[in-house]
Parts: C-alpha cells; structure tokens; sequence
C-alpha cells in the first residue's frame, strides 16, 4: 500500500497505468472490508458492554488515524505530485475524491436537515448542486485540463496575461475557499464534539490534525487517496440509517422508492398538527411573549430598568425570607442575564422576538413539505406576491449553486489530477453518479424522519423523552431543546427547537439504531468535512504558494522550497479558519452559499469568456473580475444580517427584486460578463499566440486525448 500511494516516480504508459489502476482496486477492496468488519466488532463490543464515548473516540481516533496514515504513505516534496498528484488518478477513483470533495459537512449534515426544515424549497440545492456538474462537464473540465495548468489563478495567469489577473484570482480563490472551509471546520468541531464529549472549540482542535496532517504531507496525491477512502465511509455512514428508517416504517429498504408514500402521511400529519388543540396553545404563548417584547422594545431603557428592579427584588425577597439555595441560585442567574444595557436589551429582545415570531406560526414555523412556493397564485394580492417572490428565489438560488459549482477552484483543480482530457470528461461522470447516489438519497431522509419526530417524538412525556435529546442539548443548545411551555407534561411540536445540522447526525437515534451507528454516521461527517476543508486549504495555500510567491515573486524558487512554503502557509490558514470557526460566526449553510455566490461571480464569466472567446482581454476579465465579485460582496454586505453586523450597517435593509443575499451571486455573474464583453471590445485584442493557444485547446480536445 506505502507503494501504491507513495512513488513520486512513474512512468504514463498504458501498460503501468493498468497495473497501477489494478493495484488501487485491490487496496481499497481490503480497506472497504476492513472498515466494515471494524463496525461490526464495534457493534458487537457494545452489546458487551462497551460505553458511547469509547465508541465515538475509537471511531474519531481509527478514522483520523487511517487517514494520517495514508498521508504519511503519500508524503511528497516533488512539485506535479504535490500539486495535481502527478496527473495519474484514473477517472473513477477521481470521480470519488471529487465526490468526497463536495460532500462538505453542508452536504452530507446539512442537506438532509435543510430539506426537514423547508421542505420543497430545500430541493433548490440539490438541483443547483448537481446541475452544476453538467456546466463543469460541458464549458470547464476537458478545457482547463487541456490548458495543462496547476491552479486556477495559474489558467487565468496564462490565458489572459500579466499578474494582475492571477492576483485577482488569487484574492477571489482564498476569499471563496476561506469562507467555505470555515463551515467545513465548524461541522468539524460539532462532529468531534459529538463524538467524543469534549468542548465544541477543543473538537475544533483536534479535528483540524486529521486535515493537516494529509494535505500539509503530501499535498494532492495524500488529499487525493484519503479522499477516496473518505467517499467510501461517508457513503456507507449516510445509507445505513435511512435504509433502516424505510425498512422500520414500510418493511422496503429502498428508502427512495417509498419517498412519496411517506411523504403523504407527512403531509396528513401536518394538517393534524396544525388544528391540535394543545399546538394551537403553545402558539398562543408565543404570541403573547412576541406582543409583551414588542412593547418593550417601544421603549428599552424603561423596560429595562423595569425588568432589573424586578429581577434584583426577586434575589432580595428569597434572601430575606431564607429561600432554598437554588431557587436563590436561579434567581441569581435570572438577575445576570438581565442585559447590561439599552443597546443590548434591543439586541437581545429583538432576536427573541423574532423567535417567537416563528414559533406562534403553525408547524414550528415549517412550511408543509410538500408546498413548492409560499403563497398562493390564486390568492389575494399579497398571497400572489409572496409566491412570485418564493418562486423568484428559488430559481435565484438554483442558479447561483449551479454557477459556482462550475467555479469553485478546490473542484476545479481535481481535474487538473486525471492523465488526460478524455479521462477528465469520465471523470466529471463518475463525480456526479457519486454525488448522486447521496442527494438522491437526501430527500428520503428527510422526509423519514420528519415522520419519525411527528409520529413518535410528538405527543411523547418529557420524561420519557429518549436520551439522546439531552446529549445533543449538552453539544449545543442552539441545535436542540425542548421547553415545556403550556406545562402539560406532553412536548407539542412548536416546544422543541431542532437544527438542521443534527437531523442526520441523529437520524440513527431517531430511529432507534444501536449507538454504533450513531458513531458511524458522524465518522461519515468528519469525513465528508476533512475531505473537503483538505481541498480547501490546499486551494488556498498553493495559490499563495505556486501562484503568488512563485509566478509572481521569485520565479527562480527550487521546487523544494515551493513546496515547504505551501506547507507553512497551509498550517498559518488552517490554524486561522479554525479561530474563526470556533467564533461561530454565522449559520454554515449561509457561509457555504456565500461562497458559491463568490466563485460565481469571480472566476465563471472570466473562466467560459476566457475558453470560448478568443477576443477576451486581460484588462477586461481582471475589470469583470472585480466588478462582479464587487457587485456581489456589496448586495450581501447590505442585505445578510450577520454581515451587516459584522460592517456595522444600521441602514434599512433594501432588497433588489425581493432576492434574498444567500443568491447575491444572481447580480454578480451578469455584472461580470457585461464588464469583460463591452471592455474587451473597445481594447486591443490579445497577442496572437494566446488566440491560437484557445483554438488549440478549444476544437481539438478528444483527438489531443
């Protein structure tokens, strides 16, 4: 195995490549039936008596170990091998790294719980994501392999000419991948957290060695083989539980065949749910709490003062009357969390509102699963507007994921890896049957579950909730609680706050799974989160490396020295993208669109102008560059609450056609083919040898395979 993952020498003849393809296929037949029979002693160790956190441990330590072991077998200090793993990965085995690539911990925890929580609309991202595929296969991939380049900075450096324009990709390759591989570290500390019990921020930690230690070694060829291992897990930890789910619920274990059939009891349950008299009680309350925070807010440094004196009198009166220690104790932390002022009063009385806002609405503040769009196109003019605009973002976000799909430089450069341009257009098929085989599986889950907690966890005692409620609230509360608000003893939909990114990591517990499935299914999302934050830093630190110092600062650099510089700057953006992470600074499933938005706007119209147009200039697409990257920086900046926090923005948020700021790339894309078109045409056009250059690369590609 150390030989097959760790030759930097190697020959391109068909020969070698058959028997090198053939050795791949042996190991990773072992290293499959190796994980498998690890589950089951697993599996039978806790039926022994095996306690969980040994389990999650076993499983965090086993996985990160066998991943730092492959990148130890592939450590490497020559440059093609450590940049695009010496262009030898055959189509298939591509196909996974790249599945596992994408399978972000957004993918794999996220999608199924986005879907739980909005139904129909959720789909945008499946059909965004996948689709983009399709834009990769036809406009991208054969001809990026064709232009033979490491990085994508490094194509818009030698197509358009000059620094400036692999500057502006570089700036725009680690803006796009830094705020994708934030995300990606976040799923890892909840993940690590989960498993092992310790803190989210030290999860954090001990996650991030499990990355470094493969793509800091051996660059591509260790992200490359790890990640492959990684798909394998991933797969097997996302279908178990939802294959289990089908069986316990309709005795079918193809959970996608029964999708619609469960999908229909959903949806009867819904409307139950709805007109339940102890539901329609619990709304209530928050409505109530919502009116009693509206009219604090009319005037915070009154209410505020109000609530501080009656908090202090409460502590007073239980001291003077000898109170028991902890009802003295909560009303002491009752008085602390009184804000400290009328600013942090308006702050923290205005996201609670919004909080019950959403809980006195039906189904937890759920649209039904089943409803496309909100509104309603037969309604009342309001009804009407509210489904054009439901409708309008959606298909602005599908084209948004489908756009930066196709853009995103750590995708990209996986087709930088295969030997040839036939194998890159194979290849971009086998990424999208590996990715199809988890998003054609999503909506099931989603769906089972959601019949799961409706059927079984609602109307349940709070004290014969099952177990696993708890350990999730202890990981973090903002994921999962359950508040008796009517004080009836029985939890009602509209009491339980769920967050999207447990509903996989839980489905396991939901269904009554033993726990080693638990810990197999979050071994599957540190997977899914290593495999692509290793993609995204190595994106990050071989543009800075390769494409910065080398192309642009000492061309004379020995290929050992590139490589060590790569190393330290990947460990310095690891090490920064886990402090951010551990902020927690915004939901992850807005940090990876942002991303998609970004890679959209930077790179899409400067890349397919730059293949298909020959009369593209360099001035042009750095100009088209900026301004859509600008264009879409700006519409998030003004409009996403947590950015405008972060920018101090106080304006009132003014929306541009009622889209919402996770598609701001909708406005960014245009703005960037506009720019690179109209500026191209009034400047002088690029030399000859570059026009020849697209020609050549544009017709000839299956002959030049």
């Amino acid at each position: 195995m150390a030989g097959m993952f760790g030759n930097d020498a190697g020959t391109n003849t068909a020969a070698s490549n058959a028997a090198f393809k053939q050795g791949l296929g042996k190991v990773y037949k072992w290293y499959t039936g190796g994980f498998l029979a690890f589950v089951v002693v697993l599996a039978v160790l806790e039926q022994m008596g095996l306690s969980r956190q040994w389990i999650g441990l076993i499983f965090l330590l086993a996985t990160i170990g066998l991943y730092a072991g492959i990148g130890i077998m592939s450590r490497t200090t020559d440059a093609a091998e450590y940049y695009v793993a010496g262009r030898r990965v055959p189509a298939v085995y591509n196909g996974m790294a790249t599945g596992a690539d994408w399978m972000s911990a957004a993918s794999f925890i996220g999608m199924a719980g986005t879907l739980y929580l909005t139904g129909y609309s959720g789909l945008a991202f499946i059909m965004g994501w996948t689709g983009g595929y399709c834009l990769v296969a036809l406009f991208l991939a054969p001809y990026l392999r064709k232009f033979g380049q490491f990085t994508i900075p490094d194509f818009l450096g030698e197509r358009y000419g000059g620094n400036l324009p692999r500057f502006l990709g570089i700036v725009a390759a680690i803006l796009c991948s830094f705020t994708y591989v934030v995300a990606q570290i976040y799923g890892v500390g909840l993940i690590t957290a989960r498993l092992t019990g310790v803190a989210f921020e030290l999860g954090i930690f001990l996650g991030l060695g499990g990355i470094l230690v493969c793509s800091f070694l051996g660059g591509m060829r260790a992200v490359t083989w790890t990640q492959v291992a990684q798909y394998i897990i991933l797969i097997v930890a996302y279908m178990i539980p939802v294959v289990w789910l089908s069986v316990k619920q309709t005795n079918v274990p193809i959970p996608q065949a029964i999708y619609g059939f469960q999908l229909q009891k959903v949806t009867a349950k819904e409307k139950e749910l709805t007109t339940n008299a102890k539901e329609v009680e619990v709304r209530e309350i928050f409505k109530q709490r919502s009116a009693a925070l509206a009219a604090k807010l009319k005037d915070p440094a009154t209410a505020l003062a109000a609530d501080k004196a009656a908090a202090e009198k409460s502590v007073a009166d239980l001291k003077a009357a000898n109170g028991a220690l902890s009802e003295i104790s909560a009303a002491e932390k009752a008085l602390a969390a009184v804000p400290k002022d009328a600013a942090a009063a308006t702050k923290a009385w205005t996201a609670a509102k919004a909080g019950a806002d959403v809980k006195s609405r039906p189904l937890n503040g759920m649209p039904p699963h089943a409803q496309q769009f909100a509104g309603d196109p037969n309604g009342d003019a309001a009804a009407q507007k509210a489904y054009d605009v439901s409708r309008r973002n959606f298909l602005a976000l599908i084209f948004c994921l489908m756009v930066g799909t196709a853009a995103l430089p750590h995708i990209l450069m996986r087709y930088y890896t295969v030997p040839s341009v036939k194998e890159a257009r194979q290849s971009v098929t086998w990424s999208l049957f590996f990715i199809f085989l988890l998003y054609f599986t999503a909506p099931a889950l989603a769906v089972l579950v959601k019949y799961e907690v409706f059927t079984v966890l609602i109307g349940t005692p709070f004290n014969a909730l099952p177990d696993w409620i708890s350990a999730w609230n202890k990981v973090d509360p903002s994921l999962l609680s359950v508040v008796d608000i009517n004080k009836d003893g029985i939890l009602q939909l509209n009491e339980m706050s769920i967050g999207g990114d447990i509903i996989v990591l839980a489905g396991p517990a939901i269904g009554g799974l033993p726990y080693v499935v638990s810990g197999l299914v979050a071994a599957g999302g540190l997977a899914a989160a290593l495999s692509t934050a290793d993609g995204l830093l190595l994106t990050i630190a071989n543009a800075l490396s390769h494409d910065l110092y080398y192309k642009m600062i000492d061309p004379n650099a020995s290929t050992a020295r590139r490589v060590t510089i790569s190393k330290v700057l990947l460990l310095v953006v690891a090490l920064c993208a886990a402090y951010v992470a551990a902020q927690k600074p915004a939901d992850s499933l807005f940090l990876v669109s942002a991303a998609f938005s970004f890679a959209a706007a930077a790179f899409f119209p400067a890349l397919t102008l730059g293949i298909f147009w020959k009369r593209a200039t360099g001035i042009a697409a750095s100009l088209g560059m900026i301004a859509g990257l600008g264009t879409t920086f700006f519409y998030m900046v003004t409009t996403q609450p947590w950015m405008r926090g972060l920018f101090g923005i106080t304006s009132p948020i003014q929306l541009w056609w009622d889209i919402q700021p996770i598609s701001a790339g909708l406005f960014g894309v245009p703005v960037g083919f506009a720019v690179i078109i109209l500026v191209s045409l009034v400047t002088p056009a690029p030399s000859r040898k570059i026009q020849e250059l697209v020609e050549h690369v544009r017709y000839p590609t299956l002959r030049a395979a």
